[in-house]
């Protein structure tokens, strides 16, 4: 019986399930959004989410935490300097999930995880 188990599987081991999620958060704060399926954007949220309330701490101590999860130092100073300090006034739900429907070769239903209220630069057609 699975009573009061957290979180998902996803068909790997630990380690491996551990890397990946960390994987797809540091992609999350590079790229502002990722494309995966439901299953893995659910539990890479509440991993991306717990990270960024690590980033808007902004200690020496929640550095070192996040440089234990994180696999890079440039994903940790993205998000300790870029990402966490436009979430100072938000008390939680940074991130958000777009569900696109179903993945054509195996029909798997995908998802967009991104980050809430992100000013990024858009480009227009005129910009060029």
């Amino acid at each position: 019986m699975r009573h009061k188990k957290r979180g998902r599987k996803l068909g790997r081991t630990q380690s491996h399930r551990k890397a990946m999620l960390a994987n797809m958060a540091a992609s999350l704060f590079k790229h502002k959004q990722i494309r995966t399926t439901d299953a893995k954007a659910k539990e890479a949220r509440s991993f991306a989410e717990k990270l960024i309330t690590l980033g808007k701490k902004g200690d020496v101590q929640a550095r070192r935490q996040a440089l234990k999860i994180l696999p890079t130092k440039e994903d940790v100073n993205l998000l300790f300097d870029e990402i966490a300090p436009q979430y100072d006034e938000r008390e939680g739900g940074y991130t958000r999930i777009i569900k696109l429907g179903r993945r054509t070769n195996d029909a798997a239903p995908v998802s967009i995880l991104e980050l809430v209220d992100f000013q990024r630069e858009v480009m227009t057609d005129t910009e060029e």
